[in-house]
């Protein structure tokens, strides 16, 4: 048997274990992190206090995209551009889109000057002073465009990521609308069912509200076909659009079809969807038309299975 006092010494050390992974797991949420746009990757070098930062032109033709996993916050810091004899405040105005629907709108006005900022390429003229605002993210993944009013004034912005700890809660998978046709797949030792849809035959669900429909989505790849894909899938209710998600993936290294050898799955891509109270019919759609069909699957938290 052990002695006491070795018993608490392996007590002490699974203590120090145990508070050591908290605060690794606690850091790994909260930290944040800077993100690229997937498009109009225009840099603009800042030194803020002798440090350099990367900030990305906005224009107001071609969006800048951020595409990021939830749940979390989105920092957008902004700075307009003074020209080198530029003497009045700056004012400017920029749109933002949160997965593809409800453009809104964030105006900025009477802007000084930076203090503390200058561009690493002085002919540039002069950063305004920092502006920002914040998008927050619900669970899944999100796209968000960024577009200026107007050109009037030149303005970049930093986008800065910081996750939040996720709700823990049970989930539980439920059946689309028929017809439906049903795929399995295996991961491990244990069997999933997916159901396979396009645009000509979408995934359609009926849902009592409120509460969370979880839509986690697969494309379906050749054996031959390498590198990431990238799809679009669109929520509507009636002929209203929801949501429009851009999603992208990798081929699975560890799911694979029960029947057929001659696909691979795509890594799931989660998205989610608030549902409010009373029933719903929600149709999901793939819209890119050149892609292959994909593999959606449908779920609700266990405590709302009574609204199903």
């Amino acid at each position: 048997m052990l002695k006491f006092a070795e018993m608490k010494k392996i007590l002490l050390a699974l203590l120090v274990i145990m508070s050591f992974n908290y605060m690794t797991i606690a850091q790994s949420v909260s930290k944040s992190r800077s993100l690229k746009p997937t498009n109009y990757v225009k840099s603009i070098a800042t030194l803020i206090s002798g440090n350099s930062r990367k900030y990305y032109s906005l224009s107001a033709t071609t969006a800048s995209v951020i595409t990021v996993q939830g749940p979390g916050k989105l920092i957008v810091n902004t700075r307009g551009r003074y020209a080198p004899a530029q003497k009045d405040m700056i004012n400017y105005e920029i749109l933002y889109t949160l997965d593809g629907v409800n453009q809104k709108s964030k105006p900025f006005t009477a802007i000084g000057r930076s203090k503390d900022a200058t561009y690493v390429n002085g002919a540039l003229g002069v950063p305004g002073a920092l502006k920002a605002f914040e998008i927050n993210l619900g669970r899944g993944s999100h796209t968000i465009e960024f577009k200026l009013k107007d050109e009037k004034i030149p303005v970049a912005v930093r986008y800065v990521f910081k996750p939040v700890k996720d709700k823990k809660q049970e989930w539980i998978a439920f059946s689309p609308l028929t017809p439906s046709e049903p795929v399995e797949l295996i991961a491990g030792e244990s069997t999933t069912n997916y159901y396979r849809f396009s645009a000509a035959k979408p995934l359609k669900v009926t849902i009592i509200g409120p509460t969370e429909l979880r839509i986690l989505t697969r494309a379906e790849n050749h054996v031959g076909m390498k590198g990431r894909i990238h799809y679009r899938i669109q929520v509507k209710e009636a002929n209203n659009v929801l949501s429009t998600f851009q999603l992208s993936s990798n081929r699975s290294e560890t799911a694979y079809y029960k029947e057929n050898k001659s696909l691979v799955p795509g890594k799931a891509c989660e998205v989610d969807i608030i549902v409010p109270t009373g029933s719903h019919t929600y149709t999901i759609i793939p819209l890119d038309e050149d892609k292959n069909t994909v593999l959606g699957r449908l779920l609700i938290p266990k405590k709302d299975v009574k609204l199903k």
